[in-house]
């Protein structure tokens, strides 16, 4: 099995990257093109009114883990997910070659197979100990469900912490620009010539709450419900694949079950109508040799359990 890797390390992904360079290009091209420099658009007040009270106010209302949780999810937005969270079809050909093998070797040979430590995904791990522990189908599905569902509420709180971030940021901005209008009501006797720049550095605090909202906390609440709905699926597709195991389904049986969680252009079911063994669902490549050699063992599989 594969292991999980730090999403930290992984590389830049162009497509968040570009998408933030382009936001700031077209918020920062007015002012490059204006009479004044980029300094216009710095408040060290604000940013300290707006960024403070956000985090400070998310703090308040959700435990601290999950706070920092969501704020290690904000840089992680930008980088490039890895290599394997999309692709579901390696998860059903470890799930179809220990079918094989329990159909082989009994559950004692598909215990001799794995490795210790070698399944890294706890639901997984817990799974397959339930099967060697030769619990009965529908008690696998129940329990590994109440697993799966504990772990998307879980995933959920960050989400919700950023979701209530993205809320505050701009009544955090209205703040800091009621503080700054007040500050310049307050000298405005002494220094009335100052009083488009206060204002304007007030009104800074605004811009700082509604930009931070939609460009930083909402996008990242997106990704990180993205990434946690993939992983809903890829447990559906996992806990499918364990009552099947547990039931001694065959191979073929449960291939054709678990094509359902992929992208129909990874779909391989073997074509009984046509006697082919070629994919028959539209969008397939066809060509491949692995799909015949896949379609004629289960074909074969077929043809012996009608013998049988």
């Amino acid at each position: 099995m594969r292991t999980t890797s730090d999403p930290s390390s992984s590389p830049y992904a162009k497509g968040p990257v570009t998408g933030a360079a382009f936001g700031a290009i077209i918020m920062l091209t007015p002012i490059a093109f204006g009479a004044h420099g980029f300094l216009v658009l710095f408040s060290l007040a604000g940013l300290l009114i707006v960024v403070g009270g956000v985090i400070a106010t998310a703090f308040m209302s959700f435990p601290g883990n999950e706070v920092l949780r969501a704020l290690r999810a904000i840089p992680a937005m930008l980088r490039q997910p890895p290599a394997t969270r999309h692709d579901l079809s390696r998860d059903m050909n470890d799930i179809l070659h220990w079918v094989r093998l329990s159909k082989t070797g009994g559950l004692s040979g598909l215990r001799a197979s794995l490795d210790p430590g070698a399944v890294q995904m706890p639901l997984l791990n817990y799974g397959l100990n339930m099967v060697l522990s030769e619990y009965r189908p529908d008690d696998v599905r129940a329990m590994m469900e109440t697993a799966a569902d504990a772990s998307y509420d879980h995933g959920c709180v960050p989400i919700d912490v950023l979701r209530a971030m993205t809320s505050h940021a701009p009544a955090f901005g209205m703040v800091g620009t009621l503080v700054g209008m007040i500050a310049m009501l307050c000298e405005l006797n002494d220094n009335i010539a100052s009083t488009g720049t206060t204002l304007a550095v007030a009104f800074l605090s605004t811009l700082y709450g509604v930009v931070s909202a939609r460009m930083v906390y909402m996008p990242a609440a997106a990704r990180l419900q993205q990434e946690l709905d993939f992983r809903q699926r890829r447990h559906v597709l996992i806990i499918e694949g364990m009552v099947m195991l547990a039931r001694g389904e065959t191979a073929s049986h449960a291939q054709d079950r678990l094509n359902g969680f992929l992208a129909p252009g990874q779909h391989d079911y073997f074509d009984a109508l046509g006697g082919s063994g070629e994919a028959a669902f539209l969008g397939v490549d066809s060509a491949r040799p692995v799909r015949e050699s896949q379609s004629r063992r289960r074909l074969a599989e077929v043809l012996e359990s009608a013998g049988s």
